[in-house]
């Protein structure tokens, strides 16, 4: 039978699983990896909502309502982040503590047929997951204005996001991080930047583009749906994001192979599906370290945009950026 309703769909993602294999071998990782989906699928059905199909290190699981979508999120990142603590026991696989998780939530119409869903709303929420960093959960604007005000409160914007494969951006949220282990870092720890810092100036090859705190987030990567693109085989389609978050640019890694920032004094913060806070100035390396001769690297500065726009023409700032 067939059935068109409006449903929250919600994805997770498992990452970090590779490295199971390599130090386990293909059974015992695959048993651990079917555990650790099976656990996450457990939130699902206690918040009423239905595992559509597992995808070997995921899920996807629909609700007839976003609240308990956005609750069910809420305790997987809580299961998953026990799961990691267990690694740090004796006996336990060390490749444990390098699992994470991601989860895309959308609503909208939903087609279910034959034990399977299909729609806008799936294709949206799968897509999301492209963009969300290690232990974070974003959602649609759509899932957010049927949750209660106070756990609204828990989200900030991301403004409208490309998704691949689809024409029209998406106005996207992503649920504020709740561990201290998760809080976006540089090489001097946490760090506070004034609230008067106002961009980034961007510059790869030829390309030299500045983005305002207004035009948040940029996503840079080699997809059309990248605000900067860097078109090099080692970056991903959706490889790096800034934001503008707390009065301070946080450049969060989406892909697989790696960001690498390099700030002035010569360190080097690697990350892997993490955050760091950009300040001053300095290179990232997308897929490669900046010390890499073949790297991608994109050279950054935190910058005053009012200091870069001629006084005359205040207007000069496109939708998603200028070329100098």
């Amino acid at each position: 039978m067939t059935l068109i309703a409006d449903r929250t769909v919600l994805f997770a993602d498992l990452r970090g699983s590779t490295s199971l294999f390599e130090t386990l071998g293909n059974a015992e990782a695959t048993s651990v990896v079917t555990h650790c989906v099976g656990a996450l699928g457990k939130p699902v059905a206690e918040f009423g909502g239905h595992v559509v199909k597992t995808l070997g290190d995921g899920l996807m699981a629909v609700f007839a309502e976003s609240t308990p979508a956005v609750q069910a999120a809420v305790v997987m990142h809580d299961v998953l982040e026990s799961i990691v603590q267990k690694g740090s026991e004796r006996g336990a696989s060390s490749g444990l503590r390098a699992l994470r998780l991601q989860v895309g939530i959308a609503r909208g119409e939903v087609v279910e047929m034959a034990g399977d869903c299909f729609g806008d709303a799936v294709n949206v929420a799968a897509r999301l997951i492209d963009h969300a960093g290690d232990n974070e959960t974003l959602a649609t604007v759509d899932v957010l204005q049927g949750i209660p005000i106070d756990t609204q409160a828990r989200f900030r914007s991301l403004d409208r996001l490309a998704l691949r494969g689809r024409a029209e951006p998406v106005q996207v949220h992503v649920m504020a991080r709740r561990r201290g282990g998760d809080a976006a870092v540089t090489q001097f720890g946490d760090v506070s930047i004034s609230g008067e810092t106002e961009g980034v100036s961007l510059s790869w090859n030829a390309l030299n583009r500045v983005f305002d705190n207004r035009q948040m987030p940029v996503v840079l990567g080699r997809g059309a749906q990248a605000n900067f693109c860097v078109d090099d085989s080692r970056v991903s389609r959706s490889h790096a994001r800034i934001d503008w978050y707390g009065g301070s640019l946080q450049l969060t890694d989406l892909s697989y192979n790696g960001t690498y920032v390099r700030f002035n004094d010569g360190e080097i913060v690697s990350l892997r599906r993490g955050s760091c806070t950009l300040h001053g100035s300095g290179t990232v390396g997308l897929g490669a370290s900046p010390t890499d001769p073949g790297a991608a690297i994109v050279r950054f500065e935190v910058v005053h945009v009012a200091d870069r726009q001629p006084a005359t023409a205040p207007a000069a700032l496109s939708p998603r950026g200028v070329v100098l």
